[in-house]
């Protein structure tokens, strides 16, 4: 039985039809069975729907904030026994219950610690990269806990940054980088689970 992912998103999506494609093509052994969103009319949403993937809309106000939306994405988690937890452009900040710990990750499009936090996000980060000078930059997929971007690294891709670039070529660079990033980190992620399970 292969693993069942849940994925938050905010955005565009695309970090979720990469996942999507590449259970479908059997490199990774998970199945997506739910997308969760804190606003409606994103592109992700258009995307689950072309897809055939299940997406719900959290209102994050209406829930009380992070608390009572949090509470309540995990309670949808429980429902559908999702193995693991997947942000992938997902913008709020997320708490993670006692019993998920170590089963949700993010996917940051920088070398954390380096360029996190809240307020840096997407395009963002990009250009604090480039405004500082930096020579690489990069992606970093980590366990979530209760502070932005924070919790243990999994794995880090590295990215040159390039003379020339600017926001835009930077950040197709780096999502390039992503693309293997997230799917080689869940693969990760499921070995250790396995491994604990039947040591």
């Amino acid at each position: 039985m292969s693993a069942k992912l849940a994925v938050l998103v905010s955005g565009g999506g695309r970090s979720l039809e990469n996942l999507v494609e590449r259970t479908h093509a059997g490199t990774l052994a998970a199945e997506v069975v739910l997308a969760l969103s804190d606003r409606p009319g994103i592109g992700a949403l258009e995307r689950c729907a072309r897809l055939g993937i299940p997406a719900q809309v959290l209102d994050y106000k209406a829930l009380g904030g992070a608390p009572g939306f949090s509470a309540r994405v995990f309670q949808e988690l429980d429902r559908r026994e999702v193995t693991l937890c997947v942000l992938a452009g997902f913008l709020r900040l997320l708490q993670v219950p006692p019993a998920w710990r170590g089963r949700v990750l993010n996917i940051h499009p920088a070398l954390l610690p380096k360029y996190g936090g809240k307020g840096f996000y997407g395009d963002h980060v990009h250009a604090a990269v480039l405004a500082a000078g930096e020579r690489e930059t990069g992606c970093t997929v980590h366990l979530v806990d209760d502070q932005y971007d924070h919790g243990a690294h999994l794995l880090q891709r590295r990215v040159p940054v390039l003379a020339g670039d600017d926001v835009h070529t930077l950040a197709a660079r780096v999502f390039e980088a992503e693309k293997e990033a997230l799917p080689e980190a869940i693969t990760l992620l499921l070995a250790r689970r396995a491994a604990t399970r039947h040591s």
